[in-house]
C-alpha cells in the first residue's frame, strides 16, 4: 500500500484490559495498526471512574491518531464509533490542523481545509454534552519528567509546599529515569510502543515528520489520572512556548504548539466537561519565560549532573551524546545561552564540558536562536527576543567579552538592534495568564 495515494484514514477500535491499552487504526481497508500502551502495576478501576475513564481513553485513541494520520494525510476520516460532539471535534481539527503545522511546511503541504473530524452537529443532530461530575480524586499530582531543566523546576516548586506528587514519563529513557529518581518522589513510567507497521509505512515513502508529542503524552496521563486516582496533571511549558516558530502562507507554524496556552485551554477544558470535572490539566511554569525559569533551576545544583536538555539523547534512532550534551543542537545552544546569565562561568563549563559561545563554528546555531538572518529553530527553544537578552547581558560582561561568538554579537549583531528592547528584567516578570488550579498556586511564588 501506498500510505500518500489512500483516501480514508479510520479510527478502527480502542480497548483496554489489565494494564494495556490497545489503539487501532488503518487506512482503507488496509491492514489495522496497533499500538499498545502499557500502564504499571495498574490497580482495578473503580466502577464510579469507568464513564471518565472510558471517555479519556477514547480522547487518546484520537489524539494518538496523529502519529499515524500523517502517513498519508488522506481527506477523510472515519470513527469506528460515531461522529464527534463539537467540543471533542473542534479539539481534534485544531490539534491536527496546528500539531501538524510543522510537518506540513516541511513536506510542502496545505492542511487547511483537509482535516475534518465527523460531527453530531453536521448530521444534525445536537452537539451539546453535560459537564462531567466530579469524582473526588485524591488531591495529588501527575508531573511529567522529560529529563531537563523545566520538568524539574515544576517538581521542586510543588515539592516546596508539601504538595505530593509523582514523577512520570512515557518511554524508556533511562536519562529521563535518572532525572526522575533526583527528584525523590514516586515514579510511574508507562510504555508507548508504537504499531510496528508504521515503520514499515515510511519504508515504503509515506509523509514523515515532527508531530505534537506532547498532546499525545498528555492524552495518556489522562487516562492515568484516572486510574491511578490524580486530581491534577501539571506539566512544566512556560510561556514562551506559545510563540510562533515562523509565519508562513498566512498560518503560524510552532514546533511547540502543544506546549503552547491554546492547547492547554482546550485539553484543560475538555477534560472538565467530558471527563471530570476536579480533573485539572495546567502547565505550572505558564507564567513564565524561559529565561526566568532558566533563573529558578540555576538554583538546583543537585541536578547539574543529571539533567539534559539536548534532545539527540531522545531520538528513536541515530546515535545519542556520550556526556548528555552533544554542543551543537538547537537546545544545547539554548540552555548554554540561557543559563550564562545566571551562573558562575566555571560552573556552567563544568556542566557542558566546552564553552560553546567561543566556538566560531557555532555561529549560525547561535545567529537562529536570536532571530538574526534565520528564523528560530525548530525546536523547544525560547523567543527570538529573550535569547537577544541573553546575549547582550553577556556582552556586557568581562568574563565573557571575549569570547569569539560574544564579540561578534557586540561588533556586528547589536548595532543593528534596539537597545530598548534588550533589557533582561522583563523577561524575569511572571504573566498573570495561566490556568494552575488554586491548590497548586502557592508555588508559583517559589519560582519567581
Amino acid at each position: 500500500m501506498q500510505p500518500r495515494l489512500t483516501q480514508v484514514f479510520r479510527f478502527t477500535r480502542a480497548s483496554y484490559a489489565d494494564g494495556v491499552a490497545e489503539l487501532g487504526y488503518a487506512f482503507d481497508d488496509g491492514q489495522e495498526l496497533v499500538e499498545t500502551v502499557r500502564f504499571p502495576q495498574a490497580p482495578a478501576l473503580p466502577a464510579e471512574r469507568r464513564a471518565a475513564f472510558d471517555a479519556a481513553l477514547k480522547l487518546l485513541h484520537l489524539v494518538a491518531g496523529v502519529s499515524y494520520y500523517k502517513a498519508g494525510v488522506p481527506p477523510k476520516i472515519e470513527l469506528a464509533d460515531g461522529p464527534l460532539d463539537d467540543a471533542t471535534a473542534d479539539l481534534l481539527d485544531a490539534l491536527y490542523l496546528h500539531g501538524l503545522a510543522e510537518f506540513a511546511y516541511r513536506n510542502g503541504l496545505d492542511l487547511r481545509g483537509r482535516i475534518a473530524f465527523p460531527r453530531l452537529g453536521a448530521n444534525g443532530a445536537a452537539g451539546t454534552v453535560t459537564v462531567a461530575d466530579a469524582l473526588n480524586l485524591p488531591r495529588r499530582t501527575l508531573v511529567p519528567i522529560g529529563g531537563g531543566k523545566d520538568s524539574l523546576v515544576a517538581v521542586e516548586a510543588i515539592k516546596s509546599i508539601g504538595g505530593e506528587a509523582t514523577a512520570v514519563w512515557v518511554g524508556n529513557s533511562a536519562l529521563i529515569a535518572a532525572c526522575a529518581e533526583r527528584t525523590g518522589l514516586p515514579t510511574l513510567n508507562i510504555q508507548r510502543e508504537l504499531a510496528p507497521g508504521l515503520f514499515e509505512m515510511n519504508r515504503l515513502g509515506a509523509w514523515n515528520g515532527h508531530i505534537p508529542v506532547t498532546a499525545v503524552n498528555s492524552a495518556i496521563l489522562a487516562v492515568a489520572a484516572i486510574l491511578y486516582g490524580y486530581d491534577s496533571i501539571a506539566f512544566a511549558n512556560e510561556r514562551s512556548a506559545s510563540a510562533a516558530t515562523l509565519e508562513y502562507d498566512g498560518q503560524q507554524v510552532n514546533h511547540q504548539w502543544s506546549k503552547g496556552y491554546a492547547f492547554e485551554q482546550l485539553l484543560g477544558s475538555w477534560l472538565h466537561t467530558h471527563v471530570a470535572s476536579d480533573l485539572d490539566y495546567c502547565s505550572l511554569l505558564r507564567p513564565y519565560s524561559e529565561l526566568a525559569i532558566t533563573r529558578a533551576f540555576a538554583k538546583l545544583t543537585p541536578y547539574f549532573d543529571a539533567f539534559s536538555s539536548c534532545n539527540r539523547n531522545f531520538r528513536l534512532l541515530g546515535p545519542k551524546p556520550v556526556d548528555r550534551w552533544c554542543g551543537q543542537c538547537p537546545k544545547c545552544h539554548f540552555v548554554f545561552l540561557a543559563l550564562a546569565p545566571f551562573l558562575p562561568k566555571p560552573r556552567l563549563l563544568s556542566i557542558f564540558g566546552r564553552n560553546l559561545l567561543d566556538d566560531e563554528n557555532q555561529a549560525a546555531g547561535f545567529d537562529a536562536l536570536l532571530e538574526y538572518q534565520d528564523h528560530k529553530p525548530f525546536e523547544c527553544v525560547g523567543e527570538g527576543a529573550e535569547a537577544r537578552a541573553a546575549m547582550f547581558a553577556l556582552s556586557q560582561r568581562p568574563e565573557w567579552q571575549e569570547d569569539a561568538l560574544v564579540m561578534r554579537f557586540r561588533s556586528e549583531i547589536l548595532p543593528q538592534l534596539d537597545g530598548s528592547q534588550l533589557a533582561l528584567e522583563p523577561w524575569l516578570e511572571p504573566s498573570s495568564e495561566h490556568r494552575v488550579p488554586a491548590r497548586l498556586r502557592p508555588a508559583l511564588k517559589t519560582i519567581g
